[in-house]
């Protein structure tokens, strides 16, 4: 989940390309900002959400985050061990070549060459298996925060949610338009209903 931070930053902003384009699919029921100037702009409502902060306290994010770090964690425990496993039979057949024939030597050094190739393929299908599940983590990730937003803009008619982290395309942002903890709030809150569900 090391790419988690862009990977949000990313669902935001097609978080906000949606929201844009329901404002402007349904101009009618833009609101006004009450002045008597005729030339004033509709009001605007614009909030950001801290991605460092909403990936560290929500609670899918969390959790997903321990199951795919205890797989990784298994992952590499069997792999070093099949690694160590292979590696005790090449220096074996190292020791014990001076008392082989030519012809038990060539067959197994081809047997030992043929665990490694089944190693390094078995490793590889490891680690891209993992990584798809990490994929599908992310897209559901993504999926759940699209769901919430478009659910929370019906009541408060959000035309913009920004995704906000240090070092991010935002240099600034105002904490008065910082809607990280309610959007979390109901974020978890949205989590937990669906887990009770199963």
């Amino acid at each position: 989940m090391k790419n988690a931070s862009l990977i949000l930053n990313a669902v935001l902003a097609v978080a906000v390309a949606y929201l844009y384009f329901l404002h402007f699919s349904e101009r009618n029921t833009t609101p006004v900002a009450a002045t008597t100037d005729s030339t004033a702009a509709p009001v605007r409502k614009v909030v950001y959400v801290n991605v460092d902060s909403l990936l560290t306290n929500y609670e899918f994010f969390k959790d997903t985050r321990k199951v795919l770090e205890s797989k990784r964690f298994q992952l590499d425990n069997e792999l070093n061990a099949k690694g160590r496993s292979l590696q005790n039979e090449v220096a074996f057949f190292q020791q014990k070549a001076q008392t082989m024939t030519m012809e038990q030597a060539r067959a197994t050094e081809a047997a030992l060459m043929k665990k490694q190739q089944d190693f390094v393929a078995y490793r590889e299908r490891a680690a891209q298996r993992l990584a798809e599940e990490e994929a599908k983590k992310n897209e559901e990730l993504y999926n759940r925060i699209q769901e919430y937003l478009r659910g929370v803009n019906k009541q408060n008619q959000y035309e913009f949610v920004l995704g906000y982290t240090k070092g991010g395309g935002i240099l600034f942002a105002d904490t008065t338009l910082d809607a990280t903890r309610q959007i979390l709030v109901g974020l978890n809150k949205s989590y937990q209903e669906k887990a009770a569900k199963k």
